[in-house]
């Protein structure tokens, strides 16, 4: 096996034997950024009869990561820590904690090799080659992440979530899905009926968000919907040589929440986590003012890649200053997934 870096949507396992799920590219040398997302329990659903794991987060939104941060703080105090690059609290597993390091394209090889697999490991290999198939992606760029990645999955009710690497890669998986979801006799579908109001109704709870809002925002997903009547997910990651910063290229200081119109003149990187857009014709309409606001990035998933060049938006998050030591420059963002918003940030589409 070639080691590789830690990415986004990576499994950790702790020498505790909690699993931790990776969060993005950039990360301390001396611990990797993720967040607690299973750990052992005699009364979770997940896991084997020997070992049963419950879910620390049902959804990943900012008020659970806050719940999160401070079950952590209370019960394991060296997965928390202060990030003089970001300046803010988080969560991350130091390097002398990590057991196993579990990548989703070993998990996608290791189920492919399976003599039986159950339910949803062939639900899992059926979809990554349906993919493959109608995109001509090699499955080498395919993986499997979340409980099937780490075999604590339920083929009863665990969902499949998918991984592709490289943008050129999500991109084809982006172009042929839209394009098969409408043809006959297809195998994936989009949410409908009961499943989509279910769908919108958990943004609404989850997020500032109304019931129409949440149909608008899941019209425009791409990633998200049945494969043979299972919930599935696709997650863009980026391959090593997309990745273009390091931990400390940039500092990020928070200003204080703000609210902007703006038209994204960009979004070629909102595919992958962080979901960045960039930004032009900018109306501050609540907050400081400032003159070089370049984008919107956001950690919560489910502002990825639903907008396109020339949408116009209404975003509320907080106002960053960011300082790139390389380009030896100063400019601003707007962050949708700040603890200090405590789950009131969003991006909203203006258009008709």
């Amino acid at each position: 096996m070639v080691e590789r870096s830690y990415k986004d949507k990576d499994f950790i396992k702790t020498v505790e034997g909690l699993f931790f799920c990776v969060v993005g590219y950039i990360h301390p040398y001396d611990r990797v950024i993720s967040y607690l997302r299973y750990f052992p329990s005699s009364f979770g659903k997940w896991g084997r009869a020997s070992v049963r794991y419950a879910r620390a987060m049902p959804s990943y939104t900012i008020p659970y990561l806050l719940k999160n941060i401070e079950t952590l703080r209370r019960d394991f105090s060296d997965y928390i820590f202060y990030s003089d690059v970001f300046n803010t609290l988080m969560s991350a597993v130091p390097r002398y904690k990590i057991y196993e390091h579990h990548r989703p394209e070993d998990g996608l090889h290791r189920i492919l090799k399976l003599e039986g697999p159950d339910s949803l490991q062939k639900r899992a290999i059926e979809l990554a080659s349906l993919i493959s198939n109608i995109s001509g992606i090699s499955l080498k760029h395919i993986g499997v992440t979340g409980s099937i990645l780490i075999d604590i999955h339920k083929p009863k009710f665990s969902d499949v979530d998918i991984v592709i690497y490289g943008r050129n890669n999500s991109l084809k998986a982006k172009e042929a899905l839209l394009s098969y979801y409408s043809e006959e006799g297809s195998k994936v579908r989009k949410l409908y009926g009961d499943a989509l109001n279910k769908w919108c109704e958990e943004k609404v709870r989850d997020y500032p968000l109304t019931f129409e809002e949440a149909r608008k925002i899941y019209n425009r997903k791409w990633n998200y919907g049945l494969f043979k009547e299972r919930n599935f997910s696709i997650h863009p990651v980026r391959l090593d040589s997309e990745i273009r910063e390091i931990y400390g290229d940039r500092i990020y200081t928070p200003i204080g929440m703000t609210k902007i119109r703006a038209r994204i003149s960009d979004a070629s990187e909102s595919i992958f986590l962080p979901h960045t857009y960039s930004l032009q014709r900018i109306i501050v309409e609540e907050g400081k003012k400032k003159q070089d606001i370049r984008e919107v990035t956001s950690y919560e998933g489910l502002y990825g890649g639903i907008f396109e060049h020339g949408d116009e938006i209404l975003a509320r998050g907080m106002l960053e200053e960011i300082i790139d030591k390389k380009a030896e420059e100063v400019y601003y963002r707007v962050l949708i997934g700040s603890l200090e918003g405590k789950g009131t940030e969003y991006m909203k589409s203006t258009d008709p």
